[in-house]
């Protein structure tokens, strides 16, 4: 029974040994199993019976996301700013509220439909949607109806032109927009981690056109409802609404 479980965790949600190790010991205290077990059962091929035409360690995921090399000169257009990060609240930066929110976009077939992703800082759950471009106003029109019947405080951005409707976002939205220095990529760290993980369901130079807003949605819930190591083992869903779920 607990080799089907992680093997279905595995495969079916996605999660890290790490993750099934904590959240087991959350929900079934009675079924104990180490992450250093799991990651053993899928060296020594163990784990490999449960999985039709791949190996079991082709479900773990690889880190690493490459990022500009020191020096680099920025060759995109400039943007207005409407506000540097540097202004932005302290409750923002320490993650100590709900509502601030980090914006971005994942990338498709060039030139083709995106992703807009918007993740809540403190904890870590994702929202956005389909985009049929990667132009402001699209990107811009599905921030609004993403944001616009949840908590919201503070949005921040990087400088890419995708964001250049700020202005617009503020008085629409009736919040403040915060762009991240040039380059920082970990000032909206949150939100890099997580379309890291949504490169999962869509690789680069996957086309986005075809796939439906439901699909996408399927997969940021699939994220939402997987355990976080920095929530103490609850997921994003859990933060985020105050409830207690059963996941497994």
């Amino acid at each position: 029974m607990l080799t089907r479980i992680v093997s279905n965790l595995l495969v079916k949600k996605f999660w890290s040994p790490e993750q099934i190790q904590y959240r087991l010991r959350k929900e079934l205290p009675n079924l104990r199993i180490s992450a250093t077990t799991i990651y053993r059962g899928i060296n020594s091929g163990f784990l490999d019976r449960f999985v039709d035409g791949r190996k079991m360690s082709r479900h773990l995921r690889h880190h690493g996301k490459t990022r500009h090399r020191k020096g680099m000169t920025e060759r995109r257009g400039k943007i207005q700013i409407t506000h540097s990060i540097e202004e932005r609240p302290l409750e923002a930066q320490n993650r100590s509220r709900l509502g601030d929110w980090e914006g971005d976009t994942v990338i498709g077939k060039k030139g083709g439909a995106c992703l807009t992703t918007l993740v809540d800082r403190k904890s870590g759950f994702l929202c956005g949607g389909k985009t049929a471009s990667k132009t402001a106003a699209d990107v811009s029109a599905v921030i609004e109806k993403s944001l616009s019947d949840k908590d919201l405080r503070t949005i921040t951005v990087d400088r890419g032109k995708e964001f250049s409707w700020a202005e617009k976002l503020e008085k629409d939205l009736r919040t403040k927009v915060y762009f991240c220095l040039p380059h920082h990529p970990w000032e909206k760290g949150s939100n890099e981690n997580t379309n890291g993980l949504l490169r999962d369901f869509f690789p680069k130079g996957m086309s986005i056109d075809k796939i439906s807003q439901a699909e996408v949605q399927k997969r940021f819930n699939a994220l939402n409802f997987r355990p976080r190591k920095r929530l103490n083992w609850k997921c994003p869903a859990e933060v985020f609404y105050s409830v207690t779920l059963h996941l497994i």
